[in-house]
C-alpha cells in the first residue's frame, strides 16, 4: 500500500511486497528461489512470467535439489517491462524489515520449530535467543542483518549483482550453482493458459506450471453439474475429485518445460472437449489405486500475493523456495535460504519431466486471474499449497463462479485433496461423505491449521459498477488484505 501511495502501480507494489515477504516468511519464498506471475493491464492481453529455478548447465542435480534461482531475475524483468518507480525504491521496505527487525508471528514460530526448521536454522545465530542455543519464539524480534546487506547490494547494483556481479562468488560456493549457469539464466515470458468457466474466462500460469490443468479441472467439474451440489456434500466431493483425477493425469501425461516438450494447452482447456471427458470421468469413479502405497498428504509451501491498482492493473504472483526452508542441506547464503526445486523431477518422474541443462521442472504454483465477458479482470487469486494448489483454487472458484457465493464465503468453503488413495479433509466428514470414502476405498486424513496442507488463498475482486475492490481473509495461514478508499477523481 505504501508503494501504491507513492505513485507506484500494481507491478511495483507486487515486487516490493515479494521482497518484503521474503524477509518475514523466509521459510516460504525469497531470493534463493523462484516464482511465477500473471499480469493484466487495462486494455492489454494478460501475460505470464515464469522465473522458476532451472537445472545447471552441466545437467547435474545436487543432493540438495537446489536449482539456479530465478526470483531476482523475474522481479527485475517485471519491473523493466511494467514498473514505474525506481528499482531501489522497491527494495527499501524489505531492507528496513530485515535490518530493523520485526516480531515473529505465530506461523513463522511454528515453521521454525517444525518440518526442516530446526535443521535449517541450527547454525544461524539470527534465529536464536541472545547468548543461547534455543530458537526465538512468537513475539521475539527477528533481525536479519546479512539479508539486509544482500538486499542493499541488489538495490544498489541491480539484479545483475546476483547473476554476473558481486554476489556470484558467494553463490557459487553452493553445490549445484556455478557462474556459467547464473549468467545464462533468463526469465520466460509466455502466453498464459486460458479457458471458459461459467460466465467467465480463467487465465492461469503457462506450463510447466499447472494453469491449464486447473482450467481442465474446473471445466470437467462444471460439465458434471457440480454447481448443483453444496460444497462439502458427498456429491460435490465426488465430482471435484473426479475432475481433479482427470487434471492430475493430464499433468503426468503431458506437462513439462515447453521449451523442451509440446504441451497441448488448447486441447486441455477446451470446454467442449472437457465436457466429453467429464462423461467418461463420471462413469469411471475414482477408487483407490491398490498399486500405489497410500501416504499422508504433506504441507504445501510457497507464498502468494495479489495486487490491483486504481487503473485496474492486476498482478497475481506466487513465489517459493519449494519445501518449507527449501533445500535445508544447502544452508543459508547471503542471509537467504536456497530452494530444492529440482527435487520435483524425481517426485513427478514422467517422460516429459526429465532434467536437462537449463530445464524447469513441472511444479504446482498457479497464479490466476478471472476475466468477464469484456475481458476485464474481475478476480485475481492464488495460494500456497504445493500439489494441493489446483484443488485449493477450484474449491474457491466453483462456489464463487457457479454458485453465487461471496468471495469470503468461497474462501471459507471446505477444501479437499485426493492423492494416491488418501483424501485430505479439513473437518470431520458427514455420514454421507464417510460412506463415499468407504465405497471408494480411500484413507481419510483429517488436517489441522498447523499442518498447512490447504494453503491460504489471497484474492481480490473488482466490481466495475461500484468501482470498488473486495478482499477475503483466509485464516488457514496468516493472511490479510488492505484496500484504499476510492478517490474523488
Amino acid at each position: 500500500m505504501e508503494i501504491l501511495e507513492q505513485g507506484g502501480n500494481a507491478a511495483d507494489a507486487a515486487i516490493a511486497t515479494a521482497f518484503a515477504v521474503a524477509v518475514v516468511e523466509p521459510f516460504a519464498s525469497g531470493i534463493g528461489g523462484g516464482g511465477s506471475a500473471v499480469l493484466a493491464e487495462s486494455g492489454a492481453d494478460p501475460v505470464a512470467y515464469d522465473y522458476r529455478e532451472v537445472v545447471a548447465q552441466n545437467g547435474v542435480i545436487p543432493e540438495s535439489g537446489t536449482g539456479i534461482p530465478g526470483f531476482v531475475a523475474g522481479l527485475a524483468t517485471i519491473h523493466e517491462e511494467h514498473g514505474q518507480l525506481e528499482w531501489e525504491q522497491l527494495l527499501e521496505p524489505a531492507i528496513d524489515l530485515a535490518e530493523d527487525g520485526f516480531p515473529i508471528s505465530e506461523f513463522l514460530a511454528l515453521r521454525m520449530k517444525s518440518d526442516a526448521g530446526p535443521r535449517a536454522l541450527g547454525g544461524l545465530p539470527q534465529f536464536k535467543a541472545s547468548g543461547g542455543s534455543s530458537l526465538l519464539g512468537e513475539g521475539d524480534e527477528l533481525v536479519q542483518k546479512e539479508l539486509a546487506k544482500t538486499m542493499k547490494t541488489l538495490a544498489n547494483e541491480g539484479s545483475e549483482a546476483f547473476y554476473t556481479g558481486s554476489l556470484v562468488d558467494e553463490l557459487t560456493a553452493v553445490e549445484g550453482i556455478d557462474a556459467r549457469s547464473l549468467a545464462a539464466y533468463k526469465t520466460d515470458k509466455r502466453e498464459p493458459a486460458r479457458g471458459e468457466f461459467g460466465d467467465y474466462d480463467v487465465v492461469s500460469a503457462a506450463p510447466a506450471l499447472p494453469g491449464a490443468a486447473l482450467i481442465q479441472m474446473l471445466q470437467v467439474a462444471e460439465a458434471q453439474g457440480i454447481e448443483d451440489n453444496a460444497p462439502g456434500s458427498a456429491r460435490y466431493v465426488d465430482r471435484l475429485t473426479k475432475a481433479w483425477s482427470v487434471a492430475d493425469r493430464s499433468v503426468s501425461r503431458y506437462f513439462g518445460d515447453p521449451r523442451f516438450v509440446d504441451v497441448p494447452i488448447e486441447r486441455l482447456t477446451d470446454a467442449e472437449a472437457n465436457a466429453d471427458v467429464a462423461r467418461d470421468a463420471q462413469a469411471a469413479g475414482t477408487g483407490a489405486d491398490t498399486r500405489v502405497a497410500a501416504a499422508p498428504i504433506v504441507p504445501g509451501n510457497t507464498t502468494h500475493l495479489t495486487v490491483v491498482d486504481s487503473d485496474g492493473f492486476t498482478v497475481s504472483m506466487t513465489n517459493t523456495i519449494t519445501n518449507f526452508w527449501g533445500g535445508a542441506k544447502a544452508g543459508n547464503v547471503g542471509g537467504f535460504f536456497l530452494n530444492n526445486q529440482l527435487s520435483r523431477f524425481a517426485s513427478l518422474d514422467t517422460p516429459n519431466n526429465q532434467p536437462e541443462p537449463g530445464r524447469k521442472s513441472v511444479s504446482w504454483a498457479a497464479p490466476s486471474l478471472v476475466l468477464d465477458g469484456r475481458d476485464r479482470v474481475v478476480l485475481g487469486l492464488g495460494s500456497p499449497g504445493g500439489h494441493q494448489i489446483p484443488n485449493i483454487l477450484a474449491g474457491v472458484l466453483v462456489p464463487w463462479a457457479l454458485q453465487d457465493a461471496s468471495l469470503q464465503e468461497a474462501v471459507n468453503a471446505p477444501r479437499y485433496h485426493l492423492q494416491d488413495g488418501v483424501l485430505a479433509v479439513e473437518r470431520d466428514p458427514s455420514p454421507e461423505l464417510a460412506q463415499l470414502i468407504q465405497s471408494r476405498g480411500w484413507q481419510l486424513q483429517r488436517t489441522q491449521r498447523k499442518d498447512a496442507v490447504f494453503g491460504s488463498v489471497q484474492a481480490l475482486q473488482i466490481d466495475y459498477g461500484s468501482g470498488r475492490i473486495t478482499g477475503a481473509k483466509d485464516t488457514r495461514r496468516e493472511a490479510d488484505f488492505a484496500i484504499a478508499e476510492p478517490r474523488d477523481d
